[in-house]
């Protein structure tokens, strides 16, 4: 499967052009911004290098590079919880891309279980600031889709 893009042109090409030429960190990495195509509710925030973003688009389900395992991921492909994308966006200088997806199984898409990885909101009252959490519960048990905890 290629993964090659066009290297970022001049400025008006990356904001004005028809092609897609994605401006990857030096990290290799865009981020990716991760909605329901529905409600327009947040899911995730993640990053995609050059093969995840190719296999997105080829395949039409959500493919990510793990910063912390350092690897391609297939959402979905242990949890059973896969993102269908019904479109894909690209800012204005091609340094992130918007996805609008359909969650396939059990609706979750975070590895908590949770619908989506924003589940908590700070909170900062009389001084002292807080997380707190929505009333939500796990839609999926993580110990039971993919083991204990390690650590």
């Amino acid at each position: 499967m290629s993964t090659r893009f066009p290297p970022p042109g001049e400025t008006a090409a990356l904001e004005q052009g028809d092609v897609l030429t994605p401006n990857f960190g030096s990290d290799g990495l865009v981020t990716a911004v991760v909605t329901d195509a529905d409600s327009g509710e947040v899911l995730m925030l993640a990053h995609m290098n050059a093969e995840a973003l190719h296999r997105t688009i080829q395949t039409g389900e959500g493919w990510y590079w793990s910063r912390s395992r350092r690897e391609l991921w297939h959402k979905g492909a242990t949890s059973g919880t896969v993102q269908e994308v019904a479109e894909i966006r690209v800012d204005c200088d091609q340094d992130a891309v918007w996805l609008k997806v359909r969650v396939r199984g059990a609706g979750a898409t975070c590895h908590t279980g949770m619908r989506g990885c924003f589940y908590r909101r700070i909170v900062g009252e009389n001084g002292t600031i807080r997380l707190e959490g929505d009333t939500d519960k796990p839609l999926f048990d993580p110990a039971k889709v993919y083991g204990a905890p390690k650590g």
